[in-house]
């Protein structure tokens, strides 16, 4: 999810909540191409599927990588876990300093 999130970044989520176009979510992918489970994704909801309104369409805000519904298909409402409501802020583990003038 680089730019917008980064590996580390710890995010405040509500189970269950109801998903709405641009949210942040916690989402179920299907296995991939060999059967093998992937474990649970950070994806961007970018709206409804059109041809099926009851499903979900995904995307990664990382151009470069990342999986999506072109590569996965939309997602059932079952799938899309949880909604991510903030980052908190600042990472644990990361020094923060402030200067002085």
């Amino acid at each position: 999810m680089e730019p917008t999130l980064h590996d580390g970044d710890l995010l405040l989520v509500l189970w269950g909540r109801l998903v709405r176009p641009g949210a942040v979510a916690v989402v179920r992918l299907p296995p991939d191409t060999t059967g093998t489970p992937r474990p649970l994704s950070i994806k961007r909801v970018t709206g409804a599927d059109p041809d099926a309104p009851d499903r979900w369409w995904i995307d990664s805000d990382n151009l470069r990588e990342g999986v999506t519904s072109f590569d996965v298909g939309s997602l059932g409402p079952d799938d899309v876990l949880a909604v991510a409501l903030a980052r908190v802020w600042p990472r644990p583990g990361r020094v923060t300093t402030r200067h002085t003038p």
